[in-house]
């Protein structure tokens, strides 16, 4: 068989998580309202309305595109994108044409278990072609035979982002989606959720015999719901491309619909061109003009983003490849990483170790918010403090973790009301030592005849006498001592 190559392109639309929509002072975030609930005559397209852009919209599409190395453009242009649909109810969409808020840009993407000639982590730099500001569309379903229409998502502010033909395979478009839904979330402008529609990817998919350099007809798949079915939808077109090409036929620039119930991608419709859609300025919009002092303010404190943060704390602190991936796949889980670090003063790979095992782990189980949880990065560093003093020994440690959490005083306060203060006392933990072993004649038997190993389960059983306060390393000492 012929050895062929993917040349994959995607489109992505954005949500923006704007209070109001991009022309109208209607609800933006209608996932939950009953169908053509939060609409108003702008968003329904009426005679006689005139459409006025939200200011919040173009400032989260300057920070996209600051964050997406592309050029800002101090001047923009809406324009009127004709088509025919149900769910478009001014017969146009406003949208941004040959001018629009970014101009060019890239995206870096690591691939996982990939590396290059030197044995470097391979990155594919996805290049954009167009960044723009638009309107979305409603959406339309079958029900009982019907074909119903929603306008509630009508005037929804998006931005689209087209990438260039330069991702190779499946992998790597969900690799570039995944960090793509990274990026939306730690600049703060969407929260970029595919099954609620916040995030819709459309994959342009073409083969040619590897070696060669023109571009073959593409063919969209449209309506994928989710990271792993945008893989799957393209692997079954580069699959099903292959074949047509192997038995000599041409492919056909369609748009395809990838039904997700049966895996397989259907045929909707052939593929539109610009020249279809009669593209002109909208006539009811000014210009966007954007100045210096303007941009300067949106992009006041614009954050370190998360590929160079990772970096960052590589090469900083010293954490491994793993660590520093993990604390940087969400920002606020990252800035509490590091203020925890700073109210430390030291060991960075120790605060790593307490919260990715045991901070992470509540996060994860009680659905908290780093930013906003009782247990601070000060108060976590305030514990290590204390198990690096001999205060509270490591298990006390991690039970001040959800105390902390649960009652909002801080762990010094909680160690002095529940004398939780760590027992190094000969003579009181040689006490229950005793009284271990005399309850557990058994166990003493087995130990002296050769299972040493059982010293674990006897210096547990002190622990859990003493409440998890004794010095466990006295303990086991005192407990070999007496099993001589």
């Amino acid at each position: 068989m012929t050895d062929y190559e993917a040349i994959i392109g995607l489109e992505t639309h954005i949500q923006l998580n704007t209070e109001s929509k991009i022309f109208c002072s209607c609800k933006a975030d209608s996932w939950e309202d009953a169908p053509n609930t939060n609409i108003c005559p702008v968003c329904c397209g009426l005679p006689g309305v005139l459409p006025k852009l939200n200011q919040a919209v173009v400032e989260k599409g300057v920070l996209l595109a600051k964050a997406m190395n592309s050029e800002i453009r101090n001047v923009s242009y809406f324009d009127r994108k004709n088509y025919f649909y149900p769910d478009l109810p001014k017969g146009y969409q406003i949208t941004q044409f040959d001018q629009s808020i970014g101009k060019g840009g890239y995206m870096d993407v690591p691939i996982p278990g990939t590396v290059t000639a030197d044995h470097q982590p391979y990155v594919r730099r996805v290049g954009i072609w167009k960044l723009h500001m638009e309107e979305d569309a409603g959406k339309t379903k079958t029900e009982v035979g019907k074909r119903m229409v929603d306008f509630n998502r009508c005037g929804v502010p998006l931005i689209e982002m087209v990438t260039a033909p330069e991702i190779r395979s499946a992998e790597e478009a969900g690799q570039y989606l995944i960090r793509l839904r990274q990026l939306l979330r730690w600049i703060g402008i969407s929260e970029a959720n595919m099954e609620r529609g916040q995030l819709r990817c459309d994959a342009n998919v073409s083969i040619r015999v590897k070696g060669e350099t023109k571009l073959n007809p593409k063919t969209e798949i449209k309506n994928v719901n989710s990271i792993e079915a945008v893989k799957d939808a393209i692997e079954k077109e580069i699959e099903r491309q292959t074949r047509e090409m192997e038995a000599g036929n041409r492919i056909e620039s369609w748009t395809l619909e990838w039904d997700e119930d049966t895996n397989t991608l259907k045929k909707m419709r052939s593929k539109e061109t610009e020249a279809d859609y009669r593209y002109f300025r909208e006539p009811d919009l000014l210009s966007v003009n954007l100045t210096e002092e303007w941009k300067s303010r949106i992009l006041n404190g614009f954050p370190e983003l998360p590929l160079a943060r990772r970096e960052r704390f590589i090469t900083q602190y010293g954490l491994p490849e793993y660590d520093a991936e993990i604390l940087t796949s969400e920002r606020r889980l990252s800035d509490y990483y590091e203020n925890a670090v700073k109210a430390y003063g030291s060991d960075p790979k120790k605060v790593s170790n307490w919260l990715m095992n045991e901070v992470l782990r509540m996060i994860n189980e009680q659905g908290l918010d780093p930013e906003t949880m009782a247990l601070t990065p000060t108060a976590l560093a305030e514990i290590l403090k204390l198990v690096d003093a001999g205060t509270v020994n490591i298990t006390t440690g991690r039970t001040l973790l959800g105390k902390v959490q649960q009652t909002g005083k801080s762990p010094t306060e909680i160690v002095a009301m529940e004398g939780l203060a760590k027992v190094s006392d000969d003579s009181a933990i040689r006490k229950v030592c005793e009284e271990v072993l005399a309850e557990n004649p058994n166990e003493v038997a087995t130990y002296k005849a050769g299972k040493v190993t059982l010293i674990g389960w006897f210096t547990g059983a002190v622990m859990k006498k003493m409440r998890g306060q004794a010095d466990a390393a006295l303990a086991k000492k005192i407990l070999e001592e007496l099993l001589k």
